[in-house]
């Protein structure tokens, strides 16, 4: 057991800050860090007074992946073993996905495997100009985890994401960028500046709409055209209710910038 902590939470006013924190390993994923990351998820899920989450990584990488060294023990022989490290890592995912907050990936280095779904899972991402990306799994003869099979196809098409997936070739923060994996990509030494901006425009923003805007793109495929009709209806009867909605009329009307405070 290593004393160091796999994951640090820093909460910045109203910007949660999950930095992932093995970085002599690249920010491999092991079980300690699994666990680590979904009891970080549920400490920032209950904590009302942050409005936006920032995921990052320490050092040379954003996360390379599984910790392969520890695959090769005793206990991974086991199907057990890699069934709790991934149900764990999942629990965390989900949480991240269900969070009412918009959630950041700020991805540099290696970005695989693993961290290559995390990054996908988040709301949006900011890339440094020297990040790398592969899905990777196949090179380990195994198929994906941490929801890259779902959310993949959806942002790249069924056909790209199957050629990710199969040959799980490296690829360059710009063709990411062209893929819609990342939403921009800044000069390495700017990321966490570009990263930070951003986080703090959407801690400024209407964070109840925020969480409605997010649950409706979300859950949008599960549903018909007239059920999610009814579904956005309802969301945006639910934000008119808000201060941040009278906040943003009143603004419009007396041709000011809005001043939202997230309720």
């Amino acid at each position: 057991m290593t004393t160091e902590q796999p994951v640090l939470l820093r909460n910045d006013g109203a910007i949660a800050h999950i930095r992932f924190n093995r970085p002599h390993v690249l920010n491999a994923l092991n079980a300690e860090f699994a666990h680590a990351l979904l009891d970080t998820c549920k400490k920032v899920a209950a904590d009302e007074k942050n409005r936006v989450v920032v995921i990052s990584g320490e050092g040379r990488a954003f996360m390379s992946g599984g910790d392969i060294g520890s695959f090769k023990s005793e206990a991974a022989k086991s199907s057990g073993f890699f069934r709790e490290l991934i149900d764990v890592f999942h629990g965390a995912l989900e949480i991240l996905a269900e969070l009412p907050r918009p959630v950041i990936a700020s991805l540099n280095g290696p970005v695989a495997g693993a961290g290559l779904s995390v990054a996908l899972i988040a709301d949006l991402a900011v890339a440094a100009d020297d990040a790398k990306f592969t899905l990777a799994y196949s090179r380990l003869g195994t198929s994906p985890d941490g929801s890259s099979s779902w959310s993949l196809p959806r942002v790249v098409g069924l056909r790209k994401a199957l050629e990710i997936a199969l040959l799980s070739d490296m690829f360059d923060a710009q063709e990411a960028l062209r893929l819609g994996i990342v939403n921009k990509v800044v000069p390495a030494a700017s990321l966490a500046d570009e990263t930070e901006k951003l986080a703090q425009r959407l801690a400024e923003g209407p964070t109840f709409a925020y969480g409605q805007i997010k649950q409706l793109m979300r859950q949008s495929h599960l549903n018909m055209l007239h059920e999610q009709l009814a579904k956005e209806s309802d969301a945006f009867v639910s934000c008119s209710l808000t201060k941040d909605f009278a906040e943003g009329v009143s603004a419009f009307v007396d041709k000011r910038a809005p001043k939202f405070n997230g309720s």
